[in-house]
């Protein structure tokens, strides 16, 4: 009688996923500006495989925002 339908149930689904991506994309977003990346790069975290790649890829590859060119800050 007052049973969870497949309605609710698809909500809830719906929500965890937006939440959960949120949680995941908007600190990436972050990071990836402040590393000198396009931010949308952190869109990829989404995707089980390759945010493994990216986590790899932050960590090892040159930050454009470190590099000292010209004697900017990198902002």
């Amino acid at each position: 009688m007052f049973g969870i339908g497949f309605a609710e149930v698809l909500l809830i689904v719906l929500v965890a996923t937006v939440f959960g991506a949120l949680f995941t994309v908007v600190p990436f977003w972050f990071i990836f500006r402040k590393a000198g990346f396009h931010p949308a790069l952190s869109l990829l975290m989404m995707v089980p495989v390759v945010s493994v790649m990216m986590t790899f890829f932050l960590a090892f590859v040159d930050w454009p925002s470190l590099k000292k060119s010209d004697g900017s800050t990198g902002r």
